[in-house]
């Protein structure tokens, strides 16, 4: 069932499970979200719903934010994105989406705007290598260096790296996992690094990738080209 829900991120920490293992997580202020429009196929060509997150004074909305809030019934909110969601057609405007809406152990995609860095060079941006330190190299260690072709091609190809903005772009990390929700606190913990700033704007759905648990037993691998699989025994004794 296709899941989505709005976020502020909070930082990140460690916890520990049960084996005593340290886990690194995001706590995320997941919600709560409200219905703020409904889309549907008579009158849009499809079915999606629009969240509203964030409370804001209604002095910092324009009119017709504002006018498009009082009409859904829902105090003012500073962030609007709509989500095409299995039970669209089950909500309605107004209903209230909290953290509970994920569990432990769902499979997540976390989009967020990324860090910016400003302008930078190839050697930051890229990790290019610098020009020789000696024999005259001049003041151009950390430049790109010559780039331009002859007579063929005469041009520099689409995708070059060179200097330029780097961070503050939309980033999307797929398929982290959900350790814990706690609906009182409207908090999700997620197992790793997700993109953004502490405080930073975050989205999070199902993940799209499908997750196949394969039906492989442990230990011993059957595949005749690996070495534990021509002598398991000689394997096992050298791990």
């Amino acid at each position: 069932m296709q899941k989505a829900i709005i976020g502020k991120k909070v930082g990140m920490t460690q916890i520990f499970d049960e084996s005593g293992k340290v886990i690194p997580v995001t706590v995320v202020e997941a919600g709560p979200c409200y219905v703020t429009q409904k889309k549907t196929e008579e009158t849009d060509g499809y079915t999606a719903v629009q969240l509203g997150f964030g409370d804001v004074k209604e002095s910092k909305l324009s009119k017709p934010e504002a006018g498009h809030l009082k009409k859904a019934g829902v105090a003012p909110k500073k962030y609007l994105k709509e989500f095409k969601l299995d039970n669209a057609a089950d909500l309605n405007v107004g209903d209230e989406i909290k953290a509970n809406t994920f569990a432990a152990g769902d499979k997540i995609d976390v989009t967020g705007i990324s860090k910016g860095h400003g302008y930078q060079g190839v050697v930051k941006r890229y990790g290019a290598g610098r020009t020789p330190m000696t024999h005259g190299g001049g003041p151009v260690h950390r430049h790109a260096g010559s780039m331009g072709a002859s007579s063929h091609q005469s041009r520099i190809f689409p995708g070059k790296i060179g200097a330029g903005q780097m961070g503050n772009t939309q980033v999307t990390i797929e398929n982290l996992d959900v350790v814990s929700v706690d609906p009182e606190l409207n908090m999700i913990v997620i197992r790793g690094a997700i993109p953004g700033p502490k405080g930073g704007l975050v989205y999070i759905r199902n993940t799209v990738k499908n997750n196949k648990v394969k039906n492989v037993e442990s230990g011993i691998s059957k595949n005749p080209q690996k070495a534990s699989g021509r002598n398991p025994q000689k394997a096992s004794a050298r791990g």
